[in-house]
């Protein structure tokens, strides 16, 4: 059987049928090439049938080796899992070798949030900078505004429409993973954001990408490592935190709603997360919060000396 001709279809069949994003398509491809490359390379393999599940823990180990990560690395063996899962139902091989392959185990880690205070400055008003023009300002405060308002990820930010914004309604269309759209309540301050940014968006002197939301000030269609920059630089200015991504606003936006009594089921609902158990990990930065009240404000838990 051959590899290229086997990994091209089931490419094929997520994107088709099981209606993977665009994303997820390109990550699943490049894990399997991988891992195709080195069976060739280390086992001299060219053929599907000939792989064992000792082949696929050598790949384990040698990724292990590499310093990937425990997530990263269960993240390939997930896709190859699906792979063969694929091949069987396919009737393209007998036996599954993923039988004997266990995922790593890897510590939870909690969600990387930005405090209350440090949002607040991040979400001032800011002055035009002498190296921005109006209209990156605009952009790039609604961004931010966009991110922590909503929880959306960056993906879905970048594939925002001007059709998926209703004004009347105050409400926000999102196309999530698996092509599951999901409306988002609008706040005041979003929509006074948006409208600011409208604004200077109507002023660009060319537009080429006109039903995307957010541009380039090229008129382009923006895209994703614009955007993280964009946020990195935002979240440099008010916290030391290592990590700043689009997923720390997402991340903030989910903890401070759970902080604040939101329902797990409707902060799993804005999130667009298929399962509530994705959404749990938030409540353990919350029991954190509630701890450290109760500990202080207990009659049984305050030293009365």
């Amino acid at each position: 059987m051959i590899v290229g001709l086997i990994q091209k279809e089931f490419i094929s069949y997520l994107e088709v049928e099981k209606r993977y994003s665009k994303h997820t398509c390109i990550a699943y491809n490049n894990d399997l090439a991988k891992f195709f490359i080195f069976c060739g390379l280390e086992y001299d393999i060219l053929e599907i049938e000939q792989i064992r599940h000792i082949h696929i823990r050598a790949w384990i180990v040698t990724m292990i080796s590499n310093n990937i990560s425990p997530h990263s690395v269960n993240r390939k063996v997930s896709g190859l899992r699906t792979f063969y899962k694929w091949l069987l139902k396919k009737n393209l091989v007998v036996t599954n070798p993923m039988i004997k392959i266990t995922t790593l185990k890897k510590s939870k880690r909690l969600p990387v949030t930005v405090q209350d205070v440090n949002i607040g400055r991040l979400l001032e008003k800011e002055l035009c900078h002498e190296d921005q023009n109006t209209y990156t300002t605009a952009r790039d405060t609604f961004i931010i505004e966009l991110f922590y308002n909503t929880g959306m990820r960056r993906a879905e930010l970048v594939s925002l429409k001007c059709s998926d914004i209703n004004l009347n309604r105050k409400e926000l269309r999102v196309l999530g993973k698996g092509n599951k759209v999901r409306s988002i309540p609008m706040t005041d301050a979003l929509v006074d954001s948006l409208l600011i940014y409208l604004k200077e968006r109507s002023l660009l002197e060319s537009v080429v990408d006109m039903d995307w939301l957010i541009l380039t000030s090229g008129g382009k269609k923006i895209y994703p490592r614009l955007v993280h920059s964009i946020v990195n630089r935002k979240l440099a200015s008010i916290t030391s935190l290592t990590k700043k991504s689009p997923h720390v606003l997402r991340h903030s936006f989910a903890t401070h709603m759970l902080d604040r009594g939101a329902d797990l089921n409707a902060i799993k609902e804005l999130l667009g997360h298929s399962s509530l158990a994705a959404t749990q990990i938030y409540t353990h930065n919350s029991i954190a919060k509630l701890k450290d009240v109760y500990n202080k404000a207990h009659p049984r838990s305050v030293d009365e000396n």
